[in-house]
């Protein structure tokens, strides 16, 4: 027994030694280079002719838009400058929810937890104080718009997660007298414009 496994692995032995030699023994026509060919690049062996390549990052081409007319060149002018102007507050978001995922995860203490999710919430209502409080209610809107784009949750979720049903029952009361609504979601294919914008923005380079 012992002596036909020896034959089998001689057998594998010299296969893959002939293998090797037929791949070395092939000869390959490699490129003529000039006096200034300094730069080393990859190379790919096609049918024996080594053929140089770099790889070329990503471009990215957008159509030109043509507007039916100046009323709405002008409101899609404005429409880019709400996105651009709460887009950094929905990704601030993100960030800032992420991490406190992270936190939560770290520990089962309900005290800690307790306690990160205060100072996120009060991470948020200061940068609300700050500056979110002077948004017009179109940019609120999208605001809450893009924060479920980039969480997956809308904001009366995160609400509700965070300081419970009977706290997001109430935030989404106070939003709608002033024109919010805090379940709003995000449709890529209703919201082709904002998309467009957001794509094109630069703010995932």
């Amino acid at each position: 027994m012992k002596f036909y496994r020896l034959i089998i692995l001689l057998i594998v032995i010299i296969g893959a030694s002939s293998a090797k030699a037929q791949v070395n023994g092939v000869s390959v026509k490699m490129p003529v280079l000039g006096k200034n060919d300094t730069i080393r690049v990859a190379g790919t062996n096609d049918n024996g002719e080594m053929i140089p390549w770099i790889a070329l990052r990503e471009v990215v081409i957008y159509g030109y838009r043509v507007f039916k007319s100046p009323a709405e060149r002008l409101a899609y002018d404005r429409l880019r400058y709400n996105v651009m102007k709460v887009m950094p507050y929905a990704l601030y978001a993100k960030r800032r929810y992420e991490q406190l995922e992270q936190e939560l995860a770290s520990t089962t203490d309900k005290k800690a937890q307790k306690k990160f999710v205060k100072q996120c919430d009060k991470e948020i209502k200061d940068m609300f104080n700050r500056e979110i409080k002077e948004l017009t209610i179109t940019q609120g809107q999208i605001l809450t718009k893009l924060i479920d784009r980039e969480l997956g949750r809308t904001t009366y979720d995160i609400v509700k997660e965070t300081k419970g049903g009977i706290t997001a029952f109430l935030y989404q009361s106070v939003a709608r007298v002033v024109g919010h609504n805090l379940k709003s979601k995000y449709d890529p294919q209703q919201e082709r414009d904002i998309e467009s914008i957001i794509t094109s923005s630069g703010f995932y380079q």
